[in-house]
Formats: C-alpha cells, sequence, structure tokens
C-alpha cells in the first residue's frame, strides 16, 4: 500500500534562496519558459506580429516592423536615392510591393537578395545608397532600418483607450496608423542601442492641447557634438525642438537644458531631473545628475512665440524674478528654477505613487516633496539610503508601492519605505549581466490581465559570443508573490489598446496555438494589451493566451559552410541548447520537421544542427524561438520528519487537455542528478517512456474527450533519501511542433510514495 500526498493548489513558484530540500513542497529549484498564476502552473507567454494584414504571413511581417516610405518606384519599375539615416548595415530591409530585399553583408554597393525578380537591387552600406530596376512601376518603396526598439508611448489626444501609439528606435520616431508602423516626421535621432526614451504627455500651449514630450537623454559633456540630441515635443502634426531657456543676456538666451534624462508633469508644472545644460556664452554642455529643474506654475510654453520652441524665450522656465523685454513686452519670470539633490549619486529613473513622485538614485531612493511654496515648490527627501536603481525603464507602478530592479534586489517602495520583495529569489539580480551597459537595459511592464509584472533582461548566462541585448524575461505574479522565468529578447515594453477586435479570419493563430476563447476579454476592441519590440525592429503583442512565440528574428542569409547550414540572425541572442523554429524562407528547402536545435557560431550567425539544405537563399525566412518548458521540483521526502527513506511509485498529474501534447518526467535519486530515464535505458529496466501525456485517451476512456482537465499518470522506480522530478521537453518534442507548440497547464499532483529504510541514507 502506498500513501498518497495532494500537491494543489500550486503556489509558491521559483525559490532558489535555499536548497531545494528545504523549499516548500509546491515550490520549484527551477522553473523556465512557465510560471505559477491562480494555482497553475502554465506555460510562459506567447505572441503574436503587431501589423499582419492576413494576407501570408511573410508579408505581415512588414507590416509588424518599424520602417520608412522612402521612395516611390516609377513607370520603368526604377528607384534610387540614398536611405534616410546614418547606421547602414547588414540585416536591413527594403520592400516593393510583395517584393523583399535584404541585405546580407557590407558592401560598397552589395547585391542584395531578393523574393521577388527585380534585376537591380543594390545598397551601399557606406552611404546609404540603394539602385532598384525591374520592380513594381508606381509602387512605394519602403526601407527598414532593423534597430533595435528604445521606447513605446501613446500621446494622449483626449481620446479614451483609443490614443496612438509611438515607437522609437536610435534615429527615427514611428507611428502605428492602424495596420502598420511607418515614420512620422523628419526627426533624426542619434542615440545608441542602449538610450532609451523617456516620454511624458502634458498640455500644450493652451489647456485643450497635449504635447508629447521626448528625450533620449543622448548629449556630450564639454564641447558639444554633432551627434547631440536635443529633446522634443510633439503637438497635434509636427515635431520640434524642445529647449527650455533658463537664463538670459541681452535678451537672448544664454542658458538652456540641451537635454534630460526624465521629464515628468507634476504639481502642475514640467520638471527635468538629470540635466545637460548648455551655456552659449562658453560654448559648453555640463552635467547636473542630481538636478530636477522645473518650470512655472502653468504651461511650460509661451503664449506669444512661433512654434519654433528652440528659440523661444518665455517666462516659463527663467530662474528667480528677472525681468526681460521681448517684441516690445515686459516679461517677468514667476516661480521656474531647479533644485539638486544634496547627493553626488546620478538620478536613474522615477515613478509615481498616487500624487507622490519617487526618484531612484545609483544607490538611494528619494522623494521630491512637493511644498506649496511658489517660490521653492520642491524639496528633497531621502527613503532609502541603500536601495536604489540602474535602470530606466524598470519601475512599475501600483497603487500603493513602486517596485523596481536595483543593483542588489528588486525592491518595492511604499513612499515611507524600500523593502526586497525577492527574497524567494535573492540571488537572481546578480544574474542581470554588468558589461555592456546591462543593467540599463532592463525594462519592465505590468500584465493587468495575468496580474504579472514581466522585467526583461541581459543575462550572465548568455553565450559568451552573443549579443548586448535582454535574452530573459523574469515573471513575476504580485497576487500570489511567485517567480519563474523565460526565453526571450524584448528591449523596450509599451502598451497598445487595440483598435479591433480580434476575429477568427483575422487571426493567423491554427486552432492548436489559440488557445482561449473567442470571448476572451484580451481579444475585445481597444483592450490594453501588452507591446513589445525587440532588437531587429520587431512590433509584437505578447499575449498569455497564445502558446507559441512568434517569428521575429529576421534570417538574412542562409549558406553552407563546410558542410554546416549557418544562418545568419543579427544580434540573435540565443545560446547553444535553443532550438528555432524556421518559417517562409525562400529559395531553399530544409530536412526536418522545420525545428532546429542551434549551435551559436558568434552574435549575428547560428548553425543548424541535424539538417541538410538545397537550394540558394532569397530571404523573407523568419526564426520564432522555440520555448522549452524545464520544471525543477522540490527534492521531496514525506517521511523526512521520521528519519525516514522513501520509495516513489507513481504520481498522477491533473493536466488542462491538448489536441496533442506531452511533456518528459525525469527523476533524480537522493540529491544527485542522476537521471533515472538514462539509467533505466542504458539497462533496459525503465518502465514505459516516462511521457505525461496531455491529450486525451480516447480509445480507453472515451469521457475524455469531452473533459477539459485530465488526470494522468507517471510511473517511477526508485527509492533514495529524496527524489526530485523534472518535466521537460526533450529533444525530440522539441522538434514535433504539434508537441512544442502545445499549451501546458499543471493544476496539481497526487504523489504515491512509501517509507522505507530506518534511517536517511
Amino acid at each position: 500500500m502506498y500513501d498518497r500526498f495532494l500537491i494543489a493548489p500550486i503556489k509558491t513558484g521559483l525559490v532558489t534562496d535555499v536548497k531545494a530540500w528545504q523549499i516548500p513542497e509546491d515550490a520549484f529549484a527551477r522553473l523556465n519558459n512557465a510560471y505559477v498564476h491562480k494555482g497553475i502552473v502554465r506555460k510562459r507567454f506567447g505572441s503574436e506580429l503587431m501589423g499582419g494584414s492576413n494576407v501570408s504571413s511573410m508579408l505581415d511581417q512588414l507590416n509588424s516592423r518599424l520602417r520608412i516610405l522612402i521612395d516611390t518606384s516609377d513607370g520603368g519599375g526604377v528607384a534610387s536615392g540614398t536611405a534616410p539615416g546614418i547606421v547602414f548595415e547588414p540585416g536591413q530591409l527594403f520592400s516593393i510591393g510583395d517584393e523583399i530585399f535584404t541585405v546580407p553583408d557590407n558592401g560598397t554597393p552589395i547585391t542584395m537578395l531578393t523574393t521577388g525578380s527585380a534585376t537591380t537591387m543594390t545598397f551601399n552600406t557606406t552611404t546609404g545608397a540603394y539602385v532598384f530596376t525591374g520592380v513594381a512601376a508606381l509602387t512605394s518603396v519602403y526601407y527598414y532600418p532593423a534597430q533595435p526598439v528604445m521606447g513605446i508611448s501613446h500621446y494622449e489626444e483626449n481620446k479614451v483607450t483609443n490614443n496612438p501609439t509611438y515607437a522609437f528606435d536610435p534615429q527615427f520616431i514611428y507611428r502605428f496608423n492602424g495596420s502598420s508602423w511607418d515614420r512620422d516626421g523628419a526627426v533624426t535621432l542619434q542615440g545608441s542601442n542602449s538610450d532609451f526614451f523617456w516620454s511624458a504627455n502634458w498640455t500644450g500651449r493652451t489647456l485643450d492641447e497635449t504635447a508629447l514630450f521626448i528625450t533620449n537623454f543622448n548629449a556630450t559633456v564639454g564641447t558639444p557634438l554633432a551627434t547631440d540630441d536635443p529633446m522634443y515635443v510633439y503637438r497635434n502634426s509636427t515635431w520640434a525642438e524642445f529647449r527650455p531657456v533658463f537664463e538670459v543676456a541681452a535678451n537672448l538666451s544664454d542658458g538652456y537644458v540641451q537635454t534630460a534624462k526624465i521629464i515628468l508633469p507634476f504639481k502642475d508644472r514640467l520638471i527635468l531631473l538629470n540635466t545637460i545644460e548648455r551655456d552659449v556664452t562658453a560654448g559648453t554642455n555640463s552635467e547636473h545628475v542630481n538636478r530636477c529643474r522645473f518650470c512655472h506654475n502653468g504651461t511650460p510654453f509661451p503664449a506669444d512665440v512661433p512654434d519654433n520652441v528652440a528659440s523661444a524665450v518665455s517666462n516659463a522656465w527663467l530662474e528667480g524674478s528677472l525681468t526681460w523685454t521681448i517684441g516690445g513686452t515686459t516679461r517677468r519670470s514667476d516661480g521656474a528654477g531647479f533644485i539638486d539633490a544634496p547627493t553626488e549619486e546620478e538620478i536613474e529613473s522615477a515613478e509615481f505613487i498616487k500624487d507622490r513622485l519617487i526618484v531612484y538614485f545609483e544607490r538611494s531612493t528619494w522623494e521630491l516633496a512637493y511644498t506649496g511654496n511658489q517660490v521653492q515648490p520642491f524639496v528633497w527627501q531621502k527613503i532609502n539610503t541603500e536601495l536604489g536603481s540602474k535602470s530606466l525603464k524598470s519601475p512599475v507602478p501600483f497603487d500603493k508601492a513602486v517596485f523596481t530592479v536595483g543593483r542588489t534586489a528588486i525592491h518595492g517602495c511604499s513612499g515611507a519605505n524600500v523593502s526586497k520583495i525577492n527574497e524567494e529569489i535573492s540571488d537572481q539580480v546578480f544574474e542581470i549581466r554588468n558589461s555592456d551597459e546591462g543593467l540599463q537595459r532592463v525594462c519592465g511592464i505590468r500584465d493587468y490581465f495575468t496580474e504579472m509584472v514581466y522585467w526583461a533582461f541581459p543575462s550572465i548566462n548568455a553565450h559568451e559570443d552573443s549579443a548586448v541585448f535582454p535574452d530573459k524575461v523574469l515573471m513575476y505574479n504580485y497576487i500570489g508573490d511567485a517567480w519563474g522565468l523565460a526565453d526571450d529578447t524584448i528591449t523596450a515594453f509599451g502598451y497598445f489598446e487595440e483598435q479591433s477586435a480580434t476575429s477568427w479570419e483575422s487571426s493567423e493563430l491554427t486552432w492548436a496555438e489559440a488557445n482561449f476563447m473567442w470571448d476572451s476579454g484580451t481579444k475585445q476592441t481597444k483592450y490594453r494589451q501588452i507591446l513589445a519590440g525587440n532588437q531587429q525592429g520587431f512590433m509584437f503583442i505578447c499575449d498569455s493566451t497564445i502558446s507559441t512565440n512568434e517569428a521575429v528574428l529576421q534570417i538574412s542569409d542562409v549558406a553552407v559552410v563546410g558542410g554546416d547550414i549557418l544562418c545568419e540572425i543579427i544580434d540573435h541572442t540565443l545560446n547553444d541548447s535553443s532550438y528555432i523554429k524556421i518559417i517562409d524562407a525562400q529559395g531553399i528547402t530544409l530536412t526536418g520537421s522545420g525545428i532546429y536545435r542551434v549551435e551559436v557560431i558568434d552574435s549575428n550567425s547560428v548553425k543548424l544542427m541535424d539538417a541538410d539544405m538545397t537550394g540558394t537563399y532569397e530571404g523573407g525566412g523568419r526564426a520564432a524561438r522555440v520555448s522549452q518548458i524545464d520544471i525543477l521540483s522540490k527534492q521531496w521526502n514525506f517521511y523526512i520528519n521520521k528519519g525516514k527513506n522513501f520509495f516513489l511509485a507513481k504520481i498522477d498529474f491533473a493536466v488542462q487537455k491538448t489536441d496533442a501534447g506531452e511533456i518528459t518526467v525525469d527523476y533524480y535519486p537522493s540529491a544527485t542528478q542522476l537521471s533515472m530515464i538514462e539509467s533505466g535505458q542504458a539497462t533496459g529496466m525503465i518502465l514505459g517512456d516516462n511521457n505525461l501525456q496531455t491529450y486525451a485517451f480516447s480509445e480507453l476512456y472515451p469521457l475524455e474527450d469531452s473533459q477539459n482537465r485530465l488526470w494522468h499518470p507517471v510511473y517511477f522506480q526508485t527509492e533514495g533519501e529524496c527524489v526530485q522530478i523534472r518535466l521537460y521537453l526533450d529533444d525530440e518534442q522539441m522538434k514535433d511542433d504539434s508537441i512544442s507548440s502545445a499549451d501546458f497547464q499543471l493544476e496539481g499532483l497526487v504523489v504515491s510514495a512509501r517509507k522505507t529504510s530506518e534511517r536517511l541514507q
């Protein structure tokens, strides 16, 4: 006879701060590509393209990438010119109608790959010059810079849950037009791939006007450079430079803010945190890393000067009580100024708790408190002296606290105290890579539907030859206080207020991939979706009701070199254990299922394992990460309090039914990593294949066809001081699309065991 132990509901999630035998019964020593939500272990969130046109999967990618309309082919099918910007490199694209052109390498010029029949398609990666002949006549020419997404924002133009969405890469500003992402305005920036954009909406020139302010904090200290960027403001139709003048001499601007790290409206004023300021007379920039500069009470714009705010001198930002004459009218400053925090640390980020502004410095947390005094409206108050942040985009606001990623902990600030919230995974913050500005690349967002917080970060466990961008997502269930991890590359998060509802006709998901009800709240019109961008300029929706990852890694070239199939995927962030699914690769045929394990060659190329190829690659291909679920349980011994070993006979798993899903269940005795599956196969003693099927056993149990939840057993035969199980997809299962794309939900388990020896051994 066996004793039976129920483990349900499952609430704890990932716990790594103590040894695996000391964690709770429903906790996990490893929880990769899975998380705990409402008592269930679930597969990580999936994703889908942002701007699909439902024409074909190959063409849908074009609407889901940041792009620029640069030309129109003439009546003879010819187009030539120079692409905008200053970055021209492999991995960039052009499209003309349904023909896609891929830049496979550097060249002066290089002949691009084409999915169509163009006769000339060259691109100079030094100058940006392009030439096309033999393309569709009188057709738009689009250019895809393929740069990392560095910010996502809304323009709050007084439309409830239907505001325009903007995205930013290091060079350009883009707006979603309802079906695709296109460049907005003529602004060209020169930031780096770690210069996040900060944005804020506030009142414009009049109370009924909204202004969108943006900054990428790209400016030099000392002698200004041509690559310095100002701040910008958008009001209704145009982008203009935003340079607040705070000092005048002889009626001319003598001092202005070149840029600031953070722009926020607070207490009826626009404030700038961590500023770089220009002394016009000296011709130099000075940094003020601990400064808050604020305008007067009211609009930050003058009412009687042109829209070109770069040359506007007004009383909005002038320091102290000054008077001057402009246009024959005497003006007087009224309450603008600055206040420096009493610390030499740099301001890194900020977020609100209700009506209080919390400001994160490198190693401390402060509040910018409002005094009500119009002469000096703000004062600095220190909240915590040891916990700060280095991540501009990591703070995630809640009603009573702000969560953020710091150097030594993930912590929450209540306005009165700052305390760690990651006690269960206290070492995880030290897994964030410090090199290549890793801490600055952390970005977070709150998913209201699943009650989760997601933080994307670059890990120290990434392949040494991989790129600098994030390769992991830390998932936090803030209701249940449970953690999990996922493999993904996301450079920026934001929200998207969906314009129209999802229908079966408009969706590209298969029935198996769409593990949601068609009347789900996430598919309603104007639902607030989680929007993400990656290092190649793809924009996609993160959705917990989807069980697969979108193909958002462009394949720039495929070639056979020395018998190996090499895929060029710029800044891929994959590891040697990663799996990818290749779709829409034109001109070639690959053996196998289309899902391949990769071996990393360098940051821009991988080798496909166990595959052969025929043909010549013509472009259009993309790769999707295939998530490998990997779950490691507690080291169980239900008789540990009696000092006895135990024998594990069977576990009955309660799983949500799928069409074809399954997962391998391995097990390790007595605090070892000795696989009992491998040992059983080597000795011929294993019973079955140790696969947990999540599909119905229709022939044996016809009723299972009608069930949503299935109880399926897996049998074991091992004794030890403890036993630990591992649920994962093996190589064969990963390469089977019907299995690896299936959803996985574990609702609970019943362990059948008995005590054995009289002492632990």
